[in-house]
């Protein structure tokens, strides 16, 4: 069970770049995640509100899951393990989520967000500067799971700096 998590249902064994594929297949947990909140979670911002808490618990069962599979081997970070791309991944579209749900748009209307968020976590997932490449120094199931937390939130950072690039583009 926890290799089935670990892996996101297997899409760790795809090559080449694991990550990147791990990535890829977060896309639409991201967009189900934040539809269903949308329809069924009585707020205004279920939408979004819906994916925080399941990236929460998605960060904390990704954890335990790797401690599992690491503890098993001698590679401190199997490239099997793309559970921490989920996680970062949905951290970088969380900005497109809430805006789409501020606004009452579909979330795929709002699809320069996603590539943006894509493109800029593989880019800080991969590169590892500063603080992401400190963490995943650390060698161990912590370091695994928040370097891909911290370039999450750096690709939500580069999200929020081109929206507000592109508004201010559309105003002038």
């Amino acid at each position: 069970m926890s290799r089935l998590f670990a892996t996101f249902f297997f899409v760790g064994y795809l090559r080449p770049a694991s990550g990147t594929w791990g990535s890829l297949a977060a896309l639409p947990f991201i967009w189900a995640l934040h539809e269903i909140g949308q329809r069924f979670v009585p707020l205004e911002l279920g939408g979004p509100l819906l994916l925080a808490v399941a990236l929460v618990v998605t960060y904390f069962g990704g954890l335990a899951a790797t401690r599992i599979i690491t503890s098993e081997g001698g590679d401190h970070d199997p490239s099997e393990i793309v559970i921490d791309e989920v996680v970062g991944q949905g951290i970088a579209i969380l900005p497109v989520s809430i805006g789409a749900a501020g606004v009452g748009a579909d979330m795929l209307a709002l699809w320069p967000g996603w590539v943006v968020g894509f493109l800029a976590f593989r880019l800080f997932d991969i590169w590892k500067p500063w603080l992401v490449g400190r963490v995943d120094r650390r060698n161990d199931p912590v370091g695994v799971m928040l370097d891909d937390v911290i370039a999450g939130v750096f690709a939500a950072l580069t999200v929020l700096a081109a929206a507000a690039l592109s508004h201010l583009a559309i105003m002038v």
